[in-house]
C-alpha cells in the first residue's frame, strides 16, 4: 500500500493546486468548450474549484488511509474512499455544468 500512497499524494497535490488557480479565476485551465455559454464566470470558476477541491480530498485521504497498513480491510477502505470522492466531486462538476452552462456539453 505505500506504493499505492506514494502515487495518490503528488496526484492529490495537483488536483489542489489545479483547484486553487481555478478557484481564483484561472478559467483557461478548464476547455474552452465547457465554458463558453457561461455569464457567470467568477461564481463558475469558484465553483468548478470546489469541486476539483471534493475530488482532491477524496484522492488524498485515500491515500493516508493506504499508509495504515497492508491489510486487505485497509485495501478495500483506501479504493472505496477513492472512488467516493470521485463519485462526489464528478458529480459536483455536473451540477455546476448544468447550473451554469445548461448542461454538461
Amino acid at each position: 500500500m505505500l506504493l499505492y500512497s506514494l502515487i495518490l499524494l503528488p496526484v492529490a497535490i495537483l488536483f489542489a493546486v489545479l483547484s486553487r488557480s481555478i478557484y481564483n479565476g484561472k478559467i483557461e485551465l478548464i476547455h474552452s468548450y465547457h465554458y463558453t455559454e457561461v455569464t457567470d464566470r467568477e461564481n463558475y470558476c469558484k465553483e468548478f474549484g470546489k469541486s476539483l477541491a471534493v475530488i482532491a480530498a477524496g484522492i488524498f485521504i485515500s491515500g493516508v488511509v493506504g499508509l495504515l497498513g497492508d491489510s486487505d480491510t485497509i485495501a478495500m477502505a483506501a479504493v472505496i474512499i477513492l472512488f467516493a470522492g470521485l463519485f462526489a466531486g464528478f458529480f459536483c462538476i455536473y451540477k455546476v455544468q448544468k447550473k451554469y452552462n445548461s448542461g454538461i456539453f
